[in-house]
């Protein structure tokens, strides 16, 4: 069983970037880092520019959930691939199309045929495109460090992210403001093909893997039975799937509160974001340095933060004090995503990593089923309700965890 052995210390912050030790990682991190960035503005440009083109809450969200349908009907396969087949080559396909999507609608942005249509459709390929890039992404880092490590290179894989949260979105809503969403998706489509390239610097075998004798469906349906088996993994899967459904989807109704109760524009949008993104990289940086103390109850904490978070924002409508609490959600959101990977990745053996990453990955697929019914609530009650709505929910279900999941509670 791929377990790492317990390590009950509270870390060493000397060692918070000691999987970077990796040239191989350090490739695949350099990638990560191009390609979220690309994905992080996209965020600010799609979210603003759908908005100022219908002026709809509902539309808004429509938009964001586009990716929801391929994440959630592919990422079981996008699994199967991960454990089938070079996962170096699985990312760096999804990357090239990344780019090439992003590249089609700059295109139609700037001879002005673009529609929400277009930018629903885009989101709807970037789901295909995570629905089998996330998965490899993930199992392929045991394979390029030690196993010890694990739990550090994904803290700093999440890093990576939280950095491009910090730097993308206020870069993107600036850049936004002076050359238009254009501007933005030429951009976004390069560092989308400059990703490839750090990837292809990674050098382990490129040899497919032996084949399987078995058919994906039926390795699908073992990897299901596999998790049925594993009551912890279970546990783990069903906080990532609530805090997912309750706690992301804010970000992608933050429009509502710029334009709405904020009165402000995209370079505001992107200034949110960034202090999201502080909260997170400091939330991930303290995960990759604190070893394994108390991750379990950490973990419950990283969530009630983030409801607390939201029931601030629905009480405050003040733009600078927005600022502060979207470092909390940063915090409370960074906490969270990692210690919950990190913590499956050590309790599932080797030969389910990829389909289990991939029952993880659909909880991204699954978050417009609150992404969409914030978005109705904030089209008939307003964006503070929509807020409050998210953050009592999730507050409860963490206080649930807290009492009820001793073993959780109880995990270093």
């Amino acid at each position: 069983m791929s377990q790492c052995k317990p390590d009950t210390s509270a870390g060493n912050w000397r060692e918070t970037f000691i999987s970077l030790r990796s040239v191989n990682f350090r490739w695949l991190w350099l990638g990560v880092l191009s390609m979220m960035g690309g994905m992080q503005m996209e965020m600010v440009a799609r979210s603003y520019l759908a908005y100022e083109i219908t002026s709809s809450a509902l539309i808004l969200g429509v938009v964001n959930a586009g990716f929801a349908v391929p994440m959630l009907a592919l990422s079981l396969f996008g699994g199967a691939v991960a454990d089938r087949l070079n996962k170096k080559r699985v990312i760096q396909v999804c990357q090239a199309l990344a780019g090439l999507t992003s590249f089609g609608i700059a295109l139609s942005i700037s001879t002005h045929t673009v529609t929400w249509v277009h930018l629903f459709f885009g989101s709807f390929l970037n789901g295909i495109i995570f629905a089998f890039m996330v998965p490899s992404r993930t199992a392929i880092i045991p394979e390029l460090v030690s196993r010890d490590m694990v739990t550090n290179a994904l803290a700093l894989n999440a890093a990576a992210m939280s950095m491009t949260t910090l730097l993308a979105p206020a870069f993107a809503g600036n850049l936004y403001t002076l050359l238009g969403p254009d501007g933005v998706y030429y951009l976004m489509s390069a560092l989308e093909f400059t990703s490839i390239f750090f990837t292809g610097l990674i050098k382990i075998n490129n040899d497919i893997p032996e084949n399987h004798s078995t058919a994906m469906f039926a390795e699908i349906a073992e990897g299901i039975k596999y998790i049925g088996r594993n009551r912890l993994v279970i546990v783990l899967l069903t906080m990532a799937l609530a805090t997912s459904l309750l706690a992301m989807p804010i970000r992608y109704i933050m429009p509502i509160f710029v334009i709405d109760i904020y009165h402000q524009g995209p370079d505001t949008l992107g200034l949110l974001l960034s202090a999201l993104g502080i909260g997170a990289l400091l939330g991930s940086l303290g995960i990759a340095a604190m070893g394994r103390w108390r991750r379990g109850v950490v973990l419950i904490l990283g969530g009630i933060l983030s409801a607390i978070g939201l029931i601030l924002l629905a009480l405050v409508h003040l733009y600078l004090v927005a600022v502060g609490i979207m470092f909390l959600l940063g915090l409370g959101d960074s906490t969270r995503r990692t210690l919950n990977m990190a913590m499956i990745l050590e309790v599932v053996e080797d030969e389910y990593r990829g389909r289990v990453s991939s029952v993880y990955t659909m909880n991204f697929g699954l978050m417009p089923l609150g992404i969409l019914p914030a978005s109705i609530i904030a089209e008939y009650f307003g964006g503070p309700s929509a807020a409050a709505t998210l953050g009592i929910l999730l507050l409860a279900i963490c206080l649930g965890f807290l009492v009820t999941q001793k073993r959780l509670r109880s995990m270093v």
